[in-house]
């Protein structure tokens, strides 16, 4: 189970919550050697805490616990027996942050949502629209700071050409598109089925990293996460993102938090290269990639654009930063391009941060969501670990 890791994990400061069966709820976990070791206490009772300190990667590493068991035993449990409740598991790292996304953060994927609207969900008429779109722009959104004078040139061109889109808005306007993703305690783990909703018939994994985001506004880790996207479901109209992105086990994020530390900081987000994987178990494949390196915002702007003074987060958040990746191979029938099958395997992989897989299920055959945050905390009161 190495591969679930990053690639440095020794010198990394992973923490994540577990799956506690004798404990009947969750518990804060940090990766020590090949083992996960429970942290929680009445200091640090949820991840929300540990995050909310000064010295959360310090703690974290130092901090009296009690051995869980090797993580590649629990990791493949996770797999194994997704939701199931009598064995230790891994959950999302995340517990009561608000789960935040920006999206059209990256050129190649804006264009995109250009031709989702304009195709209004018919995943029929992408090609002809796509092919459309490249004649028009080409490369004029590479490399092309929102916002700036030049991107106000841009705009100006596109309303002439007739190609003008609240897409292009927010990829190219001085505004980021900032939506809720899913309710605190709703998003998915390591090894967790991932729900789509019944109605869609053209969707797709988002490969992102996901920001830390505490309370005070200060990006303390990083994750990865799957910003599970219903294409025809938005692009009938931008009025239906909640329908499709909030649904039943649409978020996952994991394996772990990575805390910044010595080893580990905003730096190499900026820099990281994303990797994805879709087996089908019709024997289809499907690999992907996202480099950061061609986001148009920088990560720290996009904290910025999401808290402020204009909105808090006590409980701080987590920040899914938008993808480069927008399948168009075709699976089934030519001109159609990609849509999931239920079974379908994703695995979502970068260097630094492990390895996030899941399984394709309907939002309606996902185990339900029941654990939210009233049942976090009369848990752990149970247990004594609320002062």
């Amino acid at each position: 189970m190495t591969d679930l890791l990053p690639k440095d994990w020794r010198d990394a400061t992973l923490v994540t919550r577990v799956w506690r069966p004798e404990f009947g709820g969750p518990s804060v976990a940090v990766v020590r050697g090949d083992v996960l070791i429970d942290i929680t206490s009445r200091e640090t009772p949820t991840m929300r805490d540990l995050l909310e300190r000064d010295d959360a990667a310090g703690h974290a590493l130092t901090a009296p616990g009690e051995r869980i068991g090797p993580i590649g035993d629990i990791a493949a449990d996770s797999l194994a027996a997704p939701g199931d409740l009598s064995r230790p598991h891994l959950l999302s790292p995340n517990d009561l942050q608000a789960v935040k996304a920006c999206g059209v953060t990256f050129a190649r994927s804006m264009v995109e949502r250009v031709i989702e609207e304009k195709a209004a969900g018919d995943l029929t008429r992408a090609a002809a629209i796509r092919a459309a779109c490249a004649d028009i722009i080409g490369d004029s959104l590479r490399n092309l700071k929102p916002g700036s004078p030049q991107a106000a040139d841009v705009k100006a061109a596109l309303i002439r050409e007739g190609l003008w889109s609240q897409y292009l808005e927010v990829g190219i306007g001085p505004d980021a598109e900032v939506f809720s993703k899913a309710q605190p305690m709703a998003s998915v783990g390591f090894g967790a089925d991932v729900g789509l909703h019944p109605v869609s018939n053209w969707n797709n994994p988002e490969p992102e990293i996901v920001l830390a985001v505490n309370s005070r506004g200060d990006t303390v880790g990083a994750a990865l996460g799957n910003d599970v996207n219903l294409r025809d479901v938005e692009g009938r109209s931008a009025l239906l993102l909640g329908k499709a992105k909030d649904n039943n086990a649409s978020c996952a994020i994991g394996p772990f938090i990575r805390l910044f530390d010595a080893s580990y900081g905003i730096d190499h987000v900026r820099g990281a290269e994303l990797d994805l994987r879709v087996e089908g178990l019709d024997g289809f494949m499907l690999n992907g990639k996202s480099s950061m390196r061609e986001i148009s915002r920088d990560p720290l702007d996009l904290v910025s654009q999401t808290r402020g003074r204009h909105h808090q987060y006590p409980d701080g958040f987590m920040l899914f930063m938008g993808t480069l990746f927008a399948p168009t191979a075709d699976r089934d029938k030519p001109g159609e391009g990609f849509t999931h099958k239920l079974g379908d395997k994703v695995t979502i992989s970068s260097p630094e941060l492990g390895a996030l897989a899941n399984t394709v299920r309907l939002s309606t055959q996902c185990p339900e969501w029941t654990f939210g945050t009233s049942a976090l905390m009369r848990n752990l009161s149970g247990r004594g670990l609320l002062g």
